[in-house]
């Protein structure tokens, strides 16, 4: 059998972390060597953007945590260790953790990517006013910028549309200025709402 037809089976089609029953996939826990069912979970959307830091934590939503850290499937273990250190701040999952057991071998694994020593907060592309900027998005650059190796220089209140998000940096987008893509800094640009 498939490893997402496994999964599906064992949670019976709903996310192992909330329950959702909605744009569910397999979700590999990391680190691993191979994947398999005990170290894979079937997870919605929303919890794996909040897992991977691309959304702002919801605490309401991660309420389910103290419910799936009872899984007897090791990767939903692991998540769920990982996410409740994310709220360790809050009472209901510090509460949680001092219940929460897993065997030497499964908190290994869980440390592992030092997810736990983090603050949980969102790896989120922002404006300069804070407003998350996603790709497609229509910005205004608020400064004047010289653009290095051209003698291009963009002008405050140039309007750039469909921009697109640098993996891996928060701080920087691409934005076509007069034919030609070039990287700008998140904190020189508005959020343009049209």
């Amino acid at each position: 059998m498939k490893l997402d037809a496994q999964l599906k089976q064992r949670s019976d089609n709903k996310c192992e972390l909330c329950g959702s029953d909605k744009n569910l996939q397999v979700y590999e826990v990391q680190p691993q060597s191979s994947s398999n069912a005990d170290n894979s979970v079937y997870i919605c959307n929303k919890c794996i953007a909040q897992i991977d830091k691309k959304e702002d934590l919801d605490a309401k939503h991660w309420g389910c945590l103290t419910t799936s850290m009872w899984s007897e499937v090791p990767g939903v273990q692991v998540i769920s260790w990982r996410m409740l250190n994310r709220f360790r701040n809050e009472s209901w999952a510090s509460d949680a953790l001092d219940m929460m057991y897993l065997d030497d071998e499964k908190l290994a694994w869980a440390k592992a990517t030092g997810d736990h020593d983090n603050d949980g907060a969102a790896d989120l592309h922002k404006d300069c006013n804070g407003a998350v900027l996603n790709t497609g998005d229509t910005v205004v650059l608020i400064k004047s910028l010289d653009v290095k190796g051209t003698t291009l220089n963009a002008k405050m209140g140039t309007v750039v549309k469909n921009i697109r998000l640098v993996e891996n940096n928060t701080e920087q987008i691409e934005g076509k200025i007069e034919g030609q893509v070039i990287v700008i800094l998140t904190k020189y640009v508005r959020k343009h709402n049209a």
